[in-house]
């Protein structure tokens, strides 16, 4: 079984948190160091082991901080409880970045077994104090002597794992043992790797801080208890504990500071020259017909005052002044420098430049993508919107681009953004109208910058809108009987029968049956239609009987299906209910309740090319012959 230690992240986190923190110190103290090196070099007498500077040669560190454990989630998932840890070490610098550290740590670690020995049972914790003996090398990134010393550290040494004495006397009372035959648990001594790291401030001669984060692993001690499930407690072999503390403590230092050698005299300064200093103001875009200003940085130390001839391509240009502005009236490469002298010693005088101005064009954006797609929609369903994309770019002098998408109709949203979308459930359609209706929609997108230049690009979308399936109220009928009540004949010729006025719509019946119906109809003959058909026909024969309460619809406009019991199609019973009679005399409030909805026809108006409904599994003509011995159903 994989052990998993939910400490680990915990330990990865304080550790990682450690190294990092004493990488970005060291990397600081060394850049210190660095820049101070650059600023005095040291003489000979001055060049021995930085770690004289400061009296660190021994180091006691008393510490105190929080001790953590993961879980073993093997066997009664033995939870090492946090707590509180207390400790000392003693260190030797043996070199300049390695020291030697001898530590002891005590810790207050009680157990729990997070699953109780038997239901009903409480779960068992008992006291436990851990003492640990280790012996480590300590690596450090600055040397002896530095203010802050970040290190990293791993080492082995002895753990001693031990029950306190009232956890002891609890376990061997036999009433206890009885129940959780913990009559051996004792003292564990294992064999331990520490590692880890932190930091040194060293705050005066002989007085620090330290900060450690430390993570330990050991094999899981077993406390004496069996290992194997004896009906009370137990923890099984071979699982590796691991666990981190993170301690802060004071450091105190014993040792001699020594005492660096004075350093040697300053030589005389040489006598100052002129400093060319820089042409500034050449910075960012520069544009034609637009004023450059620039500005001379040349300075003299004996604080002389300076002279200045500007020259411009090579010819003398402005004033004498340490600033010169020249507006170009033409893109292409300008070069400035200029001469800067002592006014009152002419030798003394340096050319500050050559510099190169590189001018440039105003000129117009340039779209360099624009996709519609896909640029064939519908006006409803899923394919209704459609993604528009581009990309421009502008001239260096034109600034920041604004774009705008407009269309002829419609409506587009996050118009004024480089990608937008067009929905073409934003145009207006006849949603009554039988025939398929197109729109083309053009759709254009300008892009501007901020002097005003702009490109444009124009594409189209073709819109199709296919006329609309109806679907009617199912029409319901009562059990093992395939007569149309008055309610589905009023839904038959008030609502479907002036529907197909329009040629283009065909009405298609499926009728059902219920589980518990006898799939043939009352007749018994050779011939007779199964209980599912009888109410389609004679749906069919409401619309096209032509006499008594029937309409006369053609019967070319009429088509029919039966699925038996199939009733994967939902259900529309509206308000109609099952009897005969008035709406008013049939069910409270003419309800369909959940007896009634399967013993049904579903009553499609289909425009003519349009996909059959999912109901329908073979629809069929009308046969004329049938329908003409059927006529108008009671």
């Amino acid at each position: 079984m994989n052990l998993r230690l939910k400490s680990r992240p915990i330990a990865s986190a304080l550790l990682s948190m450690a190294l990092c923190a004493s990488l970005a110190v060291a990397q600081d103290a060394n850049s210190s160091s660095t820049q101070a090196q650059s600023t005095t070099k040291p003489t000979s007498a001055t060049s021995n082991d930085t770690g004289n500077n400061l009296p660190d040669t021994i180091e006691l560190d008393p510490f105190g901080g929080v001790s953590i454990f993961g879980q073993v989630n093997r066997g009664l998932a033995e939870k090492h409880l946090t707590g509180g840890a207390l400790g000392g070490r003693v260190g030797v610098n043996v070199s300049k970045y390695v020291g030697l550290e001898l530590m002891y740590q005590y810790t207050v670690n009680n157990v729990r077994f997070l699953t109780p020995t038997q239901a009903g049972l409480p779960r068992y914790d008992f006291g436990n104090r851990i003492h640990e003996l280790a012996f480590n090398p300590v690596f450090h990134f600055t040397p002896r002597g530095s203010r802050v010393r970040p290190y990293v550290t791993v080492g082995v040494g002895a753990v001693q794992y031990t029950p306190t004495d009232p956890a002891k006397r609890i376990a061997r009372d036999p009433t206890v043992n009885a129940v959780y035959n913990s009559a051996n648990l004792n003292d564990n001594l294992q064999v331990a790797l520490n590692y880890g790291g932190g930091i040194k401030f060293h705050l005066t001669d002989h007085f620090g801080l330290r900060l450690d984060a430390r993570g330990m692993l050991s094999r899981n001690p077993t406390y004496g208890l069996p290992n194997y499930p004896t009906g009370g407690i137990y923890i099984p072999k071979g699982d590796r504990l691991n666990g981190v503390q993170a301690t802060a403590g004071l450091i105190f230092y014993l040792g001699r500071k020594a005492q660096p050698p004075p350093p040697p005299p300053a030589p005389p300064p040489p006598p100052p020259p002129l400093s060319a200093g820089t042409i500034t103001g050449a910075e960012g875009t520069l544009c034609q017909g637009k004023a450059i200003t620039l500005h001379s940085t040349a300075s003299d130390p004996s604080g002389h005052q300076l002279g200045y001839a500007w020259k411009l391509n090579g010819q003398p240009q402005g004033s004498n002044s340490p600033d010169f502005t020249f507006t170009p009236n033409n893109a292409g490469d300008f070069q400035v420098e200029v001469d800067v002298v002592d006014a009152t010693d002419p030798n003394r005088k340096v050319t500050g430049g050559p510099v190169t101005l590189s001018i440039k064009e105003y000129t117009e954006p340039v779209i360099s993508s624009f996709t519609v797609s896909p640029k064939e929609l519908s006006c409803r369903g899923d394919n209704t919107t459609a993604q528009l994309q581009s990309a421009a770019t502008g001239s260096a002098c034109g600034g920041n681009l604004t774009y705008k998408w407009t269309v002829s109709e419609g409506s587009v949203t996050n118009d004024s953004t480089a990608n937008a979308t067009f929905d073409s459930k934003s145009l207006t359609f006849d949603q009554s109208a039988s025939t398929p209706q197109t729109k083309t929609v053009n759709v254009t997108l300008t892009v501007t910058d901020e002097s005003g230049k702009s490109a444009t690009k124009t594409d189209t979308i073709t819109v199709q809108c296919a006329p609309q399936m109806v679907r009617f109220n199912d029409i319901v009928f009562p059990k093992n009987n395939s007569r149309v009540n008055n309610c589905g004949k009023r839904i038959l010729i008030d609502e479907v029968a002036p529907k197909l006025n329009d040629p283009n719509y065909t009405v298609v019946l499926v009728g059902h049956i219920d589980n518990d119906e006898q799939p043939k109809g009352r007749r018994r003959a050779r011939n007779a239609r199964t209980l599912d058909e009888q109410r389609a026909l004679n749906a069919a024969g409401v619309l096209t009987g032509g006499t008594g309460t029937c309409a006369k619809v053609d019967l070319s406009r009429v088509m029919v299906d039966w699925v038996g019991t199939d009733q994967t199609s939902d259900t529309e019973p509206g308000l109609c209910g099952t009897s005969t009679r008035q709406e008013t005399k049939e069910r409270r409030s003419s309800k369909v309740d959940e007896s009634d909805k399967n013993r049904r026809v579903e009553v499609y108006l289909v425009p003519k090319g349009a996909p059959m409904p999912p109901a329908v599994k073979n629809a069929k003509p009308l046969d004329q012959k049938v329908m003409k011995r059927l006529g108008c159903p009671k």
